[in-house]
């Protein structure tokens, strides 16, 4: 008997609850499963104007000045740059998670293989919400913006201008509908045709942003550069000042992440995708502080215009007809970020799709373009409609924590994949008992050296369907062999470093859950802060010292970039995400919450039991190679 006793009983019903929010899939599992592939057509080139046409949005067209006026002044420029430092964090561990699982369905697909399909399900529905109400938001920006052209929101065209329900209340947004429809009628073209027009759109932007800082600087050397020399000097709201524009520009390099979105469809994923997120952050970075650097030069930072810093700081020097040209940098900067947040979506239904979690109608490929066209119109129309009939723009922070849930297990998922990787693989219990035979006649069956993982006994033996299937495979009596001395010390290893990162992260709670209760008691928040500030230290220190595995070399994909400063980078990540995730506040987490009992609903009743690793078994990883080695040994 495999489990004996009370405790066997209790052990198994643990785990036919619970199992399944454990169980991880494997880092190939697509090819493994035969689903077909997505076309592998985008370069480097590519995946920068993807990634800086997703990240510059026409925030900073408007947020410099609030930012610039109520937290940072001229000190906005640093801001700017610790802002893309800390972006920076979540983008170097992205990078080795995309060379490594070269997937579709970025944060959702690593979470999934790292800490388990029950996390994995909450990353991928809450970038759902990301980017379904990301694009409505952007899509209803473009509007006013575009109505500059037409004299005002008064001459736009019927169609196209914003109208009131009679009766109901609700404004609609026509434009914003078919813009939306045009991005996706664009991306079902083909991914090669999207990144092009992308490319074109955001070199627009870009060229926008150069005129700004060119002839900024010109009229600030001109000048004098008035908005430095203020008796306030640089910092006029002190360094806490500084820290929280930090806070608020963070969001402005949210956007990289659709790159590895994408990595099923890059040409060389090793290679392209580390230069691509790394290359399109730098040039948002440089951009943003540029940019920032000269409007505050040319206008001190308390008479910006809230609403328009740019166009009003050129007018401010009798130059309004800049402001066309800047308004073209807007309407471009919001269509650019409205493709990227389009684009990601349907791949991420998709790859939940493929895994069982949501129906295989998501997970069709057409046949001639090569992309998930199925999923790209659904996605597509619903965001078209959302945009339509409602204004999203109460609902901006929930678009946050999408993201910032994302970043934070993705750095969790670093530490897990150089600590403690998965060892063992999924295996479809048809595949074990059919290449079982194969295996006994060539001496090396199953039983002699394959320890089943008791999430995947769990999910298998307590199958209603497959009772029948559990007998056979309990007939094998398992034979564990004597460990060695180093096969121990490796187990206690793993064991420690596991126990270490759940500790760092429950420190991070701690400490940063601590810091924005201020409504607590001070004595409490003070405690509450030295205690997580302990646990964190201490479980830093002990990762540092915990030699990393072995076998991180070759998990995944090996030959890619390798994250630096492990486990350093990652805990800093995982904290700063942490806090932010925190601060967004009550109003933002009781509308948040909202979608995730929905999200709970669908999976507990429709994902967990249709999940592809339902009836799974664990072996080691070693042993999985050859399993499939055989089977396909026999199929030929």
């Amino acid at each position: 008997m495999i489990v004996q006793g009370g405790d066997g009983e209790r052990e198994r019903g643990w785990f036919r609850e619970f199992g399944s929010l454990i169980r991880r899939k494997q880092v190939d599992s697509v090819h493994y499963r035969g689903h077909p592939q997505l076309a592998r057509k985008l370069s480097a080139v590519d995946l920068v104007g993807i990634g800086v046409g997703a990240t510059i949005g026409a925030g900073v067209y408007i947020l410099i000045g609030t930012v610039a006026r109520e937290q940072a002044g001229p000190a906005l420029v640093i801001s700017l740059f610790i802002a893309g430092i800390a972006a920076a964090l979540s983008a170097l561990c992205y990078a080795e998670l995309a060379c490594r699982c070269p997937s579709a369905g970025s944060a959702y697909h690593y979470t999934y293989i790292c800490i388990g399909e029950g996390v994995a399900w909450l990353v991928g529905w809450s970038l759902i919400l990301e980017y379904t109400i990301g694009a409505s938001a952007v899509a209803r920006g473009i509007t006013p913006n575009l109505a500059l052209f037409f004299g005002g929101q008064d001459n736009l065209p019927s169609f196209l201008a914003r109208h009131t329900l009679p009766g109901l209340g609700v404004v609609v947004d026509p434009c914003a509908a078919v813009l939306i429809i045009l991005i996706t009628l664009l991306l079902c073209l083909g991914i090669k045709e999207s990144s092009t027009v992308q490319s074109i759109v955001t070199t627009v932007n870009v060229s926008v942003m150069l005129f700004i800082i060119i002839v900024g600087g010109y009229l600030g050397f001109k000048t004098g550069w008035v908005g430095y020399e203020l008796p306030s000097g640089y910092f006029p709201y002190g360094v806490n000042g500084m820290f929280s524009g930090s806070a608020i520009v963070f969001f402005s390099y949210i956007g990289f992440d659709s790159v590895t979105s994408t990595a099923e469809e890059v040409k060389n994923p090793q290679r392209d995708l580390p230069i691509g997120i790394s290359t399109a952050l730098a040039i948002c970075c440089v951009l943003y502080m540029l940019v920032s650097a000269v409007i505050v030069g040319l206008v001190p930072y308390y008479a910006l215009n809230p609403d328009t810093p740019i166009s009003s700081a050129f007018s401010s020097y009798g130059m309004e007809w800049a402001v066309y040209i800047i308004t073209t940098g807007a309407v471009t900067a919001l269509f650019s970020s409205l493709l990227g947040s389009v684009l990601p979506q349907p791949r991420v239904f998709m790859a939940m799709a493929r895994d069982g979690l949501l129906p295989s109608f998501f997970s069709d490929i057409h046949r001639s373009t090569q992309i998930p066209l199925k999923s790209t119109i659904v996605t597509g129309l619903f965001a078209a409609v959302l945009a339509f009939f409602m204004d999203v723009s109460q609902l901006a922070g929930m678009v946050s924590v999408g993201t910032l849930l994302a970043f934070t297990t993705v750095a969790v998922s670093v530490l897990i994949i150089r600590y403690v990787p998965p060892d063992e693989v999924p295996i479809p219990t048809s595949l074990l008992t059919s290449v079982d035979p194969l295996l006994r006649h060539s001496g090396d069956g199953i039983e002699e050296d394959v320890t089943i993982s008791p999430v995947g006994l769990a999910s298998y033996s307590y199958n209603n369907d497959l009772h029948d299937k559990s007998d056979v495979l309990l007939e094998h009596p398992l034979i564990i062999k004597e460990e060695t001395k180093e096969q121990r010390s490796e187990k206690s290893r793993r064991k420690l470093a596991a126990w270490t990162i759940s500790l760092l992260c429950i420190g991070i709670l701690i400490v940063t859950g601590s810091a924005a209760a201020e409504r607590c008691p001070r004595l409490l928040r003070v405690t509450l802060f030295g205690v997580g500030v302990v646990i964190l230290l201490c479980s830093i220190i002990v990762l540092a010292c915990i030699k990393q595995d072995d076998t991180r070399h070759t998990f995944g994909h090996s030959g890619g970039f390798a994250c630096p400063f492990v486990p350093f980078l990652p805990a800093a990540c995982i904290l700063i995400n942490t806090y932010l995730l925190i601060d967004l506040g009550v109003a933002t987490w009781l509308r948040v919450s909202v979608w995730l009992l929905i999200g709970l609903l669908i999976y507990l009743f429709y994902g967990r039991t249709h999940s592809s690793l339902l009836n799974a078994i664990y072996v080691p990883s070693a042993r999985a190679d050859e399993i499939h080695r055989t089977h396909a040994n026999h199929l030929a």
